[in-house]
């Protein structure tokens, strides 16, 4: 673990110049003892680092000395996938790793190319969360994780809708989607199934092992999955009359099927509200979905959603008469 950490720390400063030893010790999570124990470390080893003194002091690098040392661990190389991505990582992790692992890329790569890849990480950021929703905690996240990779059977201890259950579970692999972790693993033979992390009250790692099924990919699998789903949802139509305003807000509050109907919508009327064919879900999801479009939007058929939308409004204008 020392050895490791002189690297980061020798990296530090070759990446980023001059650092004093509060900042060294903040990046590396260690005191700022032990940050002058490993300086006279790296001194002792032939690394030139000299100390500045003074209000704009720190250490630094001796000019023109370049360590081509990067020695990327397989964990670290696996985390430049989630380069991008440091809140997930840390989900998995995998965070200590990342940091790592950018700092020994950046030591490997040409001044020029450094360079451009510290400004991408300046000017990109990637936040997998959905908008007004804070993220699932995942405690059992790195657990499962590692039994995916190291492909071991896990006993699983699970609450669902309608209960908590148990179940032994091969985990095929992780899926982060709009801020959420899924587990998609096989639960008996030729079925696969999609677990959300945050409901998994317990998890213990078995020590068999098991046979991934053969020719199983895990995009295509949760691609397929997810459109299955969309289909699942989305059996019913509903036919709209939508405002200009309504128009606004149909893709926004119901995305892709919202895009989807205002592409076939029919001319506008003479007050610039049009007919749309909408894809909903079932009819209590669907009257709560489109309560969210107020007075833009008028439900013409079919006739059973119209009067149970028009039961809701009623009830609620008598709750607040």
């Amino acid at each position: 673990m020392r050895a490791d950490r002189l690297l980061c720390l020798l990296l530090l400063l070759q990446n980023r110049g001059r650092m004093t030893a509060p900042e060294l010790a903040a990046e590396l999570e260690v005191s700022v003892r032990t940050v002058y124990r490993d300086i006279d470390a790296l001194g002792a080893s032939g690394v030139p680092v000299l100390a500045d003194r003074g209000p704009a002091g720190g250490y630094r690098l001796a000019d023109g000395y370049r360590t081509r040392l990067t020695g990327l661990t397989d964990t670290q190389a696996g985390s430049l996938f989630l380069a991008g991505a440091p809140g997930p990582a840390q989900d998995l992790g995998l965070g200590a790793d990342l940091a790592a692992a950018q700092l020994k890329l950046q030591a490997a790569l040409p001044t020029q190319l450094a360079g451009r890849a510290r400004r991408i990480q300046d000017r990109f950021h990637l936040d997998a969360t959905a908008w007004f929703r804070d993220a699932d905690p995942v405690p059992h996240l790195a657990r499962i994780a590692q039994a995916v990779w190291d492909q071991r059977v896990l006993h699983a201890h699970y609450r669902r809708w309608r209960g908590e259950v148990r179940r032994e579970l091969h985990p095929l692999g992780l899926v982060l989607k709009s801020g959420i972790w899924y587990l998609v693993a096989g639960v008996e033979e030729d079925a696969v199934r999609t677990y959300r992390v945050a409901r998994f009250l317990a998890v213990d790692t078995a020590e068999q092992g098991f046979e991934r099924p053969a020719g199983f990919e895990l995009a295509s699998y949760w691609q397929e999955s997810t459109r299955r789903l969309d289909a699942a949802l989305h059996r019913h139509t509903a036919q709209l009359r939508l405002s200009p305003r309504g128009r606004q807000l149909l893709p926004m509050q119901f995305g892709a099927a919202g895009t989807r109907a205002l592409a076939d919508a029919g001319p506008p009327d003479e007050d610039g509200w049009v007919r749309v064919s909408l894809a909903v879900e079932s009819e209590a999801v669907a009257v709560g979905d489109l309560l969210r479009l107020g007075t833009e939007a008028e439900v013409l058929a079919p006739p059973e959603l119209r009067r149970a939308l028009a039961a809701t409004v009623t009830a609620l204008a008598d709750r607040y008469a």
